[in-house]
């Protein structure tokens, strides 16, 4: 590969440069002290020096120019113009891949992700954070935080189980005048005639105001407007105020029984999921499956990250879907048993909220294991899925 001969060529012979410097300086400091140049430069030079391979070197490696200030550092410093001139050759192979080939840095770095695990961290992170300013100045609107957490729990017909969905963006705020805010709620399916969602003391839902959780939200809480669209509800924030002052956090607590089957049959290959929606441009998204030791037993869930931009949300179970994937590095970490510890650096009096939530729904707090996905700069737009494999029954 281009990529790999070009990386090698720049390692040997730049690592040759450095090596007939008399009386070699030892590390970033010495090195830009000596060639007086910039002490980053002079630090990247070095790790890529030291790099594994040649796609690490490609990753660390600074740019052309940079590096020809470094090989005319060397020759001021006595470095034979023979070695010099084997490096300058390197760094236009270097421009060359870049300028012609791939068209610009941004690209290089895309690619040498996809081998080096360091380098695609390091893209990835950068990438959302772009996209993150990019679509909260676009939309006019941005959150701190979305929280997201389903907890899970054995139905009384021993046949289905019950969902507890806490659902808070804390400080949303407009970044312009009149942008609109809308956040949605949805069912993947069909609802059936029987089931309705209550609050978590089991009264009927009725409207927003129904399901917000005073205690956990500005006070008072803020306004929205509601309409619903099937199996979507959304909820337009309507307080007129803009800017980081006007920023409000709101928690809404809805319970849902007999939600989703608890078992499947010896012949279905289906998962059991729950999800949440980058629905607003967000620092981070905090997204937990609290489950009872008696649903999924001894699950390791999977974590599914999906593009909705063309089909809309996902169905896991629809292989179909399968191609709108992102193929980026987010993971769960399990929290372990209990709740009485959970906290949270993401979302304000977390515990708390989880406590009462199981509380307010007579559920024994020690009975629960906690799956985490924390998400820094979602993808605006996206969806999470966290899947299980449900335990089978004839």
């Amino acid at each position: 590969m281009r990529i790999e001969s070009v990386g090698a060529a720049l390692r040997s012979s730049i690592s040759d440069v450095l090596d007939a410097v008399p009386d070699r300086p030892q590390g970033p400091v010495a090195l830009a002290k000596r060639f007086n140049i910039d002490k980053v430069l002079a630090s990247r030079v070095l790790k890529a020096m030291r790099s594994p391979d040649a796609m690490s070197v490609m990753h660390r490696a600074p740019g052309p120019e940079p590096l020809r200030r470094l090989l005319r550092a060397a020759g001021r410093h006595g470095v034979e113009r023979p070695t010099i001139e084997i490096a300058e050759e390197a760094v236009r192979r270097f421009e060359s891949l870049i300028r012609d080939e791939l068209g610009d840095r941004g690209a290089l770095d895309a690619i040498v992700a996809a081998w080096v695990p360091e380098a695609r961290r390091e893209f990835e992170v950068r990438r959302k954070q772009a996209a993150f300013k990019a679509m909260s100045q676009l939309k006019g609107a941005q959150a701190e935080a979305i929280l997201a957490t389903a907890i899970i729990h054995p139905s009384d017909d021993g046949k289905n189980l019950d969902l507890v969905w806490l659902t808070g963006l804390f400080g949303l705020h407009r970044l312009t005048p009149n942008a609109g805010i809308k956040v949605a709620t949805r069912r993947m399916g069909p609802k059936p005639a029987d089931r309705e969602p209550r609050t978590l003391t089991g009264e009927p839902l009725g409207d927003y105001s129904d399901a917000i959780l005073a205690p956990f939200s500005s006070d008072p809480p803020p306004s929205f407007d509601v309409h619903r669209v099937g199996e979507v509800v959304h909820y337009t924030l309507a307080e007129p105020g803009f800017g980081p002052a006007s920023a409000v956090d709101v928690v809404l607590g809805e319970a849902n029984f007999g939600e989703m089957r608890r078992y499947i049959g010896a012949g279905e290959d289906r998962k059991g999921f729950v999800f949440a929606e980058a629905s607003v441009p967000a620092r981070v998204l905090q997204f937990d499956a609290i489950v009872h030791e008696d649903v999924y037993p001894d699950a390791r869930p999977e974590l599914a990250l999906y593009d909705t931009a063309f089909e809309g949300v996902a169905n896991v179970n629809d292989r179909s879907r399968d191609i709108d994937r992102f193929d980026m590095l987010e993971t769960i970490e399990p929290l372990g048993r209990g709740v009485e510890r959970l906290g949270s650096s993401a979302v304000p009096r977390y515990g708390e909220l989880i406590r009462f939530a199981c509380d307010a729904m007579g559920w024994n707090r020690a009975a629960f294991r906690t799956h985490r996905a924390l998400i820094d700069h979602p993808v605006y737009g996206s969806q999470i899925a966290m899947c299980f494999d449900p335990p089978r029954r004839d």
